[in-house]
Parts: structure tokens; C-alpha cells; sequence
């Protein structure tokens, strides 16, 4: 009977520390990582990208349906040019905005803080290579060196997101994988960078995206 009631009371008591210690190791969890971070922006950013390859197909495209083989021998001039960086822009600055309102809004339907050391770790450590790719990218645009454009901007986005992916969901490190991956099969094929923006920044947002959202939020 004694014995049954001290086995009784081991239990109960290594169900508590295991409780304890899962606690714990939550709220370092939570201390050292931006929970905040929104799956629907990522599904909304993929929406914007695909309208965004949309728009650029309609750019490059305007005269005449292509050809199996002008894909191959794509001509893009200096003006094309310049307004697909703009539908780029305006795509990357939607997805932005996005990020921040519908972080804020969990954040405060958590009660934490958007804005924190936590926070500030995450946005240099993504910046870092994403800056790096992007004065790149802008130098080759000045060389007039268009083929690897589409390539580049899905490998630095993709290290940009591996980078940060220790201070934020674990779902970013595999989108970042993924970015990475489809970057450097783009540069097999080259004349295909569209299509394999439309499956990086579109199709693959969405689908992790909508992985995030499912998981933390709904």
C-alpha cells in the first residue's frame, strides 16, 4: 500500500517536471524566435507575385504569342527592362506592407511586441544577403547582363530566408531551401526565369504560406 502510494507520488511528480521543463523550453522558444510572422502574408505574397509574372509576361510578350524556341533567344530591351524592376518593386513593396499589417494584427491578437531584439535579429540577418543580391543584380542590369537576373534573385532571396530562418517558423528555412534549389535549376534553363519565378515567389509562398497559416493560426 505504501509503496503503491510513493509510486503514485513519483509519477505525479515527474509529470510535473516534464511539464515544467516543456514550459520552459516554450518560452525560449518563443523568447528567442519572431512567432509573429504571418502565414497569409506569405499566401498574399505569392498572389502578388503571380499577377506581378503576369504583368511582366504581358511586358516581354505584348506583340505575339511565343514561339517553343523564343524562349531561348528572348530579347528584352532596355525600357522592358525597366518597367519589369518596377512591377518587381511594386510587388516586393505590397508584400512588404502586407507582412507588416497582418504581423502587427498578430501580435497584438497575441499580446506581444512587434518590434523587438528578437525582431531586429530576424530583419538584418534576412537583409544581409538579400541587399548583397540585390546591388548584384543592379550591377548586372547596368552591364546590360539579363539571363541571370531571374536566377540570382531566387538564390539570394533563398539565402536571405535560410539565414533568418533561426529567428523566426521553421517553414521559412525550407522555403528558402526551396528558392535555392529552383535559382540554380533556372540557371540550367536559362530563357525560363519566369516560369520558375512563378513556382519560386508565387507557387512556393503559397504553399508554405498556407502550411504556416494552417499550423500556427488556424
Amino acid at each position: 500500500m505504501h509503496y503503491f502510494v510513493f509510486q503514485s507520488t513519483f509519477n505525479m511528480e515527474s509529470k510535473d517536471y516534464l511539464n515544467d521543463i516543456t514550459e520552459i523550453k516554450d518560452l525560449m522558444n518563443k523568447s528567442s524566435r519572431f512567432m509573429s510572422l504571418s502565414g497569409l502574408s506569405g499566401i498574399l505574397a505569392g498572389i502578388y507575385a503571380l499577377i506581378g509574372a503576369w504583368w511582366v509576361y504581358d511586358i516581354i510578350y505584348a506583340t505575339e504569342m511565343p514561339s517553343k524556341d523564343a524562349y531561348q533567344s528572348i530579347v528584352i530591351y532596355e525600357l522592358e527592362m525597366l518597367e519589369i524592376v518596377g512591377v518587381a518593386i511594386a510587388v516586393l513593396l505590397l508584400s512588404i506592407i502586407t507582412a507588416l499589417v497582418l504581423s502587427w494584427r498578430k501580435a497584438k491578437k497575441n499580446n506581444e511586441k512587434l518590434w523587438d531584439a528578437t525582431a531586429k535579429r530576424l530583419v538584418l540577418n534576412f537583409m544581409i544577403p538579400l541587399f548583397t543580391g540585390g546591388f548584384f543584380i543592379i550591377f548586372l542590369i547596368e552591364k546590360e547582363i539579363y539571363a541571370f537576373v531571374a536566377p540570382l534573385t531566387l538564390v539570394f532571396y533563398g539565402l536571405a530566408c535560410v539565414n533568418a530562418s533561426k529567428y523566426t517558423l521553421g517553414y521559412v528555412r525550407y522555403l528558402g531551401l526551396t528558392m535555392i534549389v529552383l535559382g540554380l535549376a533556372s540557371v540550367w534553363f536559362l530563357g525560363y526565369g519566369l516560369h520558375f519565378w512563378v513556382l519560386g515567389f508565387g507557387v512556393s509562398h503559397i504553399i508554405y504560406g498556407a502550411l504556416m497559416y494552417f499550423k500556427y493560426e488556424k
